[in-house]
């Protein structure tokens, strides 16, 4: 059940409804189907812009208050001590959907030490773990089925795991103050 009523929502081509967890006048807040941490989530607008300069002046306003409000929240349900916000704002850049969004990533001191320091997040990013679009279309159940190897620890999550983060987000939300 979509925690915010029943008209769907598209990122990109993609039905995000049930992953959706705060929605405004111009923008929406989902769950990713493959965080590359804990709590990241991404902020987009309701119109399928491609692109930051495509907003107009309202959607670009509630875009930021929106990734500020979200970002809020994610940081104290997380327990993060920062924040990650970031665009990749066309192809070149790395945008793997045509609909523009805004990553939140909750962060912690040395959460990726491991990976070679906090600005491992930028190659993860940039890299096959931050290519949303490509894990979208392997969770749709609209492609050919073809064998696919995935060795990596970070496996796409289910419908029902992104439905159920974004109902506990949503509920999130109507805590924070705004």
């Amino acid at each position: 059940m979509p925690p915010l009523g029943s008209s769907p929502v598209y990122f990109g081509n993609f039905l995000v409804t049930s992953q959706v967890f705060h929605k405004t006048t111009y923008s929406f807040a989902l769950v990713n189907i493959k965080p590359l941490l804990p709590g990241h989530v991404l902020v987009s607008p309701l119109r399928p812009a491609r692109r930051l300069s495509d907003l107009n002046h309202a959607e670009i306003t509630d875009l930021f208050l929106t990734v500020q409000q979200v970002g809020r929240m994610v940081e104290r349900v997380y327990g993060a001590s920062s924040l990650n916000i970031a665009i990749q704002d066309g192809p070149a850049a790395g945008q793997s959907i045509p609909h523009l969004h805004t990553h939140i990533i909750p962060r912690q001191r040395a959460d990726l030490d491991e990976q070679g320091g906090s600005d491992a997040i930028y190659g993860m990013l940039e890299g096959e773990d931050g290519d949303v679009g490509r894990h979208f279309w392997e969770s749709s159940s609209n492609r050919p089925k073809f064998p696919a190897v995935d060795d990596s620890t970070r496996k796409p999550r289910t419908e029902s795991e992104m439905s159920e983060e974004a109902q506990k987000l949503a509920q999130e939300m109507t805590r924070q103050h705004l």
